[in-house]
């Protein structure tokens, strides 16, 4: 017999509640939505209606996915970063709420210093924080720097799925090498690089472990690798008086602060995150 749409998702949510998923009732609508290829927004209207026996298999396939330990983001192919729709792939890595502390801080420095200022997404994945930049500040230009070209791929797509062709340029190199030639000079850089330490890899969960990419999570040895070359061949990148701007690891802000002094950066300053994390660090030229 046919079910309606919210008997669909309360049947999710009870199977991800009971399999200890914490975001079990956010999780069931992406998955029900998916399955039906409604908008989050168009199935909460439609909730009353009665679904095919297509979209009920299709659920069924989806949750049994999550319920095996895949991150929902992949199962869907969709996320929401800093209210942007964003294509994740497991070519990236699945945007954080952490990380829109890091588009946040960016947002702001521009806002108040340099609103058509050239900027530099380092490490860029999926796009979610210059495509964030690009939306906020229409007179900016962002350039997306990564070293895979699947990510590139996924960044492109977001690029155009959020209107911002146009107004993001992209760059295939190596953040820990020094840059391409002709590259230019940045007003702001900011980057969300690999920062997990060797040991805390294996500590991951599975979630992550065994689905993300890991070549986007391993920091080397001591989780710094990336911040020590970034500083070193990056920042002679910068204009004069332009920012540099990183996401850290829990209990990393100290030593990347010392990096980017190292570097000549000066007026360090961490931001902590809703937990009371130092989240992102950043300093000026």
């Amino acid at each position: 017999m046919p079910r309606r749409y919210s008997e669909l998702y309360i049947a999710a949510r009870s199977a991800l509640r009971a399999a200890g998923v914490e975001a079990a009732d956010v999780e069931a609508r992406l998955i029900v939505a998916s399955a039906s290829g409604k908008s989050t927004a168009k199935l909460l209207r439609d909730m009353g209606i009665y679904a095919t026996h297509a979209v009920e298999e299709r659920t069924g396939e989806l949750l049994s996915r999550r319920l095996a330990g895949e991150p929902v983001a992949y199962i869907t192919g969709m996320w929401e970063f800093y209210g942007l729709p964003i294509e994740v792939s497991p070519e990236v890595l699945i945007p954080r709420a952490d990380t829109e502390v890091l588009a946040g801080e960016a947002i702001a420095w521009l806002k108040a210093n340099r609103r058509e200022g050239r900027v530099l997404d380092l490490c860029s994945g999926s796009g979610c924080i210059g495509c964030a930049v690009a939306r906020s500040l229409p007179r900016a230009s962002v350039v997306l720097a990564d070293i895979s070209s699947g990510a590139m791929e996924v960044a492109r797509r977001n690029v155009a799925r959020n209107g911002l062709a146009g107004r993001v340029s992209y760059m295939l190199c190596d953040a820990t090498a020094p840059p391409p030639v002709m590259t230019g000079q940045f007003d702001l850089i900011v980057s969300n690089p690999p920062y997990i330490s060797a040991i805390d890899l294996l500590t991951l969960d599975p979630s992550v472990r065994d689905y993300e990419p890991i070549w986007a999570l391993d920091g080397g040895e001591d989780g710094l690798d990336f911040y020590r070359a970034i500083v070193e061949n990056w920042t002679g990148t910068l204009r004069g008086g332009g920012a540099m701007m990183f996401e850290v690891g829990e209990g990393q802000a100290a030593e990347v602060k010392a990096l980017m002094r190292s570097a000549g950066l000066r007026g360090e300053a961490s931001v902590k995150d809703t937990r009371g994390v130092e989240r992102v660090v950043k300093a000026t030229l």
